[in-house]
């Protein structure tokens, strides 16, 4: 009896202790909303060789994204920024609808929720 109950013990500690380790490293990419996260797979979608930045796009020599891979990114980006609350008329009055100024707003949008969550898990432990 005494073995099984030592057994038992032990095995509920090796669960708990496994299961606090998962969460510590999944805790960042859990706490994400749906909309930052799909903001990172637009973002991550550019490096698809279909998304590459073509020869021509190449022989331009800019450190800015094409019109064809903002408009990738466009989308994702209107949702993060409305997911704050932010309507899509005050989107387009404070852009103009250009595509860098939504994804650039965006950006500093999820840097700042990412900031948050990393304060957040500090706070926690």
């Amino acid at each position: 009896m005494k073995k099984l109950f030592l057994s038992a013990a032990f095995a509920a500690l090796a669960l708990i202790s496994c299961n606090n380790e998962g969460t510590a490293v999944n805790t960042v990419e859990s706490m994400k909303t749906p909309q930052m996260e799909n903001f990172d797979k637009a973002f991550k979608s550019l490096g698809d060789p279909q998304n590459r930045p073509t020869e021509e796009e190449r022989k331009r020599n800019t450190s800015e994204l094409s019109d064809r891979r903002k408009a990738l990114l466009v989308p994702s980006s209107k949702e993060l920024i409305l997911s704050t609350g932010i309507t899509e008329a005050e989107i387009t009055r404070k852009t103009g609808g250009d595509m860098s100024q939504i994804i650039v707003w965006a950006t500093q949008i999820y840097m700042q929720k990412s900031d948050e969550i990393r304060k957040n898990i500090k706070s926690d432990k």
